[in-house]
C-alpha cells in the first residue's frame, strides 16, 4: 500500500471565503455596537478640550484683565496678539502650546461678546447648529 506522504501547502479557495464569511459576519455584529462608543468618546473629547481653553483663556484674563477679542481669536493663547487690545502682561511663552483642532479636525469657534466667551465645536458635520450627533459642543452646554 503507498501512503501520500505530499504535504499539502496553502489554503483552498473554500477555505478562504469561508474564513471570509466568518470575518464579515463578526464584523456585521461587532462594528455597530462600537460605533456609538467612539462618537461618545469624540465628544467627551471635545468637551475636555474645550475645558483646557477655557482655562488657558482664564489665566489670559487673570495676567491682562480681559479676554482675547474674537478678531484675536484662540490664537492669541499662543501668539502674542499684535492688535488692540495689546495685552501688558502677556505670558512669556504664551498659554498654549497650540491651539487644537476638535476631534473631528474642525478648528474651533471662538467668540468674545463683551466678555463673555464662547467655545465652540461644530461636531462632525463641521457646521454650526445640528441636531442629535451633529449637534454642537460648547462651554455653553
Amino acid at each position: 500500500m503507498k501512503l501520500n506522504n505530499k504535504k499539502r501547502k496553502g489554503f483552498t479557495l473554500i477555505e478562504i471565503m469561508v474564513v471570509v464569511v466568518i470575518l464579515g459576519l463578526l464584523a456585521a455584529l461587532v462594528v455597530p455596537r462600537i460605533g456609538p462608543q467612539v462618537a461618545e468618546a469624540q465628544r467627551t473629547a471635545a468637551r475636555t478640550q474645550i475645558k483646557s481653553l477655557e482655562d488657558a483663556l482664564e489665566m489670559y484674563n487673570a495676567n491682562n484683565g480681559f479676554y482675547p477679542t474674537t478678531q484675536q481669536g484662540l490664537e492669541a493663547l499662543v501668539n502674542a496678539p499684535t492688535t488692540n487690545p495689546i495685552p501688558k502682561h502677556y505670558r512669556e511663552g504664551g498659554y498654549l502650546n497650540k491651539v487644537p483642532d476638535d476631534p473631528w479636525g474642525n478648528p474651533y469657534i471662538y467668540r468674545n461678546r463683551d466678555g463673555r466667551i464662547q467655545i465652540i465645536s461644530t461636531g462632525p458635520d463641521g457646521e454650526e447648529g445640528g441636531e442629535g450627533v451633529n449637534a454642537d459642543i460648547s462651554n455653553d452646554d
